[in-house]
């Protein structure tokens, strides 16, 4: 195809997505089904209009995936909840290291045993199939900032930490095929890649988040109008948290998102939000302490709205189109009993099991743990650290492999968990 072809394309989607909205959202299935289903029928499985192959292009994926995730990541963490209190973030913390280290473990194990790769290639695959998606999970996710539904927060929490907490396994993965230097007995990759690079990030994300903030509130001088974190302040902090942490050694997924958690608390604060009953800070019906004196003077929005707005729109495109070259990375010849089977044992066993082993002993209900265990979309984040350990220097055979398991099972989540997420929800909020 064209550059003229892709723009026809692209542009009549985003069209016709725009236009019928409304009709989308009334439909029991998600907006990622139709662009996945008009990939597949353009792409080599039916028409063989375009072809787009990973491993050839996997330095353009790994560019275009890493933006999108973090652009999702960023605007999940200005809309979550806050302040950040152990009772309350516990239940997604479990989820983010200890479910997911669960399922890593498994899925290496699957690989290894079953589908018979080396435990290096296990591991990794194990590491880019774990964490849930931040960029597809979008009608499970916190809608707006304020948000205060538990199963949408512990989902998009999840989300938010787990796309940071996989790293060190990807990093364990690509040592043991000897791509990376681990140390001796693992002790290099266990202070560095795991302790340092994790707890890095959360300090870099949270300070430069938090410093914005205030930076933000001198320049205003208390004036409620948002004219300084507009939306290409939003993206340069995306920007900077994003570079601290690639020049720091640390994981630049989990620092943004703990940026935007930092940016929300540290205005909400500064504005002096008042607490709801569960003590949580409210931002949108209250007024700060300096509106005694000025009924006019409204607590301000976390973000502005347009800046929110336009990174979800980012979101969107972000989802179109690289949705869409999925389908065209698909063939007929990449359906295998190994990567369906990797499929199955992942969504029904390994992922149901590593929940509610996280989960045990918390609050959470026997509902919800059976509705968080379903809900473990897997996406654009897969397809990164894939594209990642392409990029360094990962064997064209094990690529070759990993490639065809990671895109059925992504494959396979978004049509299974996009026809069942409306009506399950839908089920569980009328309960």
């Amino acid at each position: 195809m064209t550059n003229a072809h892709w723009f026809l394309l692209i542009g009549c989607l985003m069209l016709a997505r725009g236009l019928a909205a409304t009709t989308i959202m009334r439909l029991p299935i998600t907006s990622a089904i139709f662009y996945l289903s008009v990939g597949l029928i353009l792409g080599p499985t039916f028409l063989g209009i375009f072809n787009f192959d990973p491993l050839q292009q996997s330095a353009v994926l790994e560019v275009v995936t890493e933006i999108a995730v973090l652009i999702s990541l960023f605007s999940a963490g200005v809309k979550m909840p806050v302040p950040v209190s152990l009772k309350r973030w516990g239940p997604p913390i479990r989820l983010a290291w200890v479910s997911m280290t669960i399922t890593v473990g498994m899925v290496a194990a699957f690989a290894y045993f079953v589908l018979e790769l080396p435990i290096g290639a296990g591991i990794l695959l194990g590491a880019v199939l774990a964490p849930t998606d931040p960029v597809l999970a979008t009608d499970v996710q916190v809608r707006h900032a304020g948000d205060k539904d538990n199963l949408r927060f512990l989902l998009t929490c999840e989300a938010g930490m787990n796309d940071g907490s996989a790293f060190p396994f990807v990093m364990l993965g690509l040592g043991l095929l000897g791509l990376h230097e681990i140390g001796s007995l693992g002790s290099k990759w266990l202070l560095m890649d795991v302790l340092w690079a994790t707890l890095g990030a959360i300090l870099i994300g949270a300070a430069v988040g938090a410093g914005l903030a205030r930076i933000g509130w001198k320049l205003r001088g208390g004036n409620s109008k948002h004219e300084v974190l507009d939306d290409l302040v939003g993206l340069g902090l995306i920007a900077v948290v994003y570079g601290l942490c690639l020049w720091l050694k640390a994981w630049g997924f989990l620092a943004v998102f703990f940026a935007g958690v930092a940016l929300r608390h540290t205005e909400l604060v500064l504005a002096g939000a008042p607490r709801d009953r569960q003590g949580m800070l409210e931002a949108d019906t209250t007024k700060s302490a300096a509106a005694a004196a000025d009924p006019e003077h409204q607590v301000p929005l976390t973000v502005s709205a347009e800046a929110l707005v336009f990174k979800e729109h980012l979101e969107r495109l972000s989802e179109l189109m690289l949705v869409l070259l999925l389908g065209g990375m698909i063939f007929l010849g990449a359906w295998s009993w190994r990567a369906a089977g990797m499929a199955l044992f992942l969504f029904f066993v390994a992922r149901p099991a590593s929940v509610w082993i996280g989960l045990a002993g918390t609050s959470t209900t026997r509902r919800m743990k059976w509705i968080t265990g379903w809900f473990g979309v897997r996406g654009i984040g897969s397809v990164y650290y894939l594209m990642y350990a392409i990029q360094h220097g990962l064997p064209e055979d094990i690529a070759r492999e990993l490639t065809q398991i990671t895109l059925t099972v992504v494959m396979l989540s978004i049509f299974v968990h996009g026809i069942s997420v409306k009506p399950l929800m839908d089920r569980f909020w009328r309960s």
